[in-house]
């Protein structure tokens, strides 16, 4: 045996190695090759339906945002009114205090008023009535 006829065993016995080291590598390069097709095709029935559904929700949301937001606007609304009406309840609270105030004065002094000019009167009628009684 030459050298050239070991080297050819040699290689031979290498490429042998290297083929019953591939073949399973092949085989399941191939099924893992099936498996992805057979997904991409679920994947391509699947797929248009779930991006309607997809599209009709975001529509649906859309309506709900745009419903939110007129609710939300009808509450500022209301809101504002309500303050406003806050505001004039306290403006007549305001006056009603501050009015109170000088109502009870010039109460006070229509009372102190009247009671000076009773007393003035019974005056009066004392020394007109003694005069006219008594004489």
């Amino acid at each position: 045996m030459t050298i050239v006829e070991i080297a050819a065993i040699l290689v031979a016995i290498a490429f042998a190695v290297l083929v019953g080291y591939l073949v399973p590598v092949l085989i399941q390069l191939r099924k893992t090759v099936a498996e992805s097709e057979q997904l991409l095709a679920k994947m391509n029935n699947d797929l248009p339906p779930l991006i309607g559904e997809l599209r009709a929700m975001s529509h649906n949301v859309n309506g709900l945002t745009e419903q939110a937001r007129g609710a939300v606007e009808h509450a500022a609304v209301l809101l504002h009114a309500v303050g406003e009406v806050g505001e004039s309840v306290q403006h007549v609270h305001d006056i009603v205090k501050g009015s109170s105030g000088s109502m009870l004065t010039n109460m006070a002094s229509v009372v102190a008023g009247l009671k000076a000019a009773t007393q003035v009167m019974k005056e009066r009628f004392r020394e007109e009535g003694g005069h006219h009684n008594g004489g």
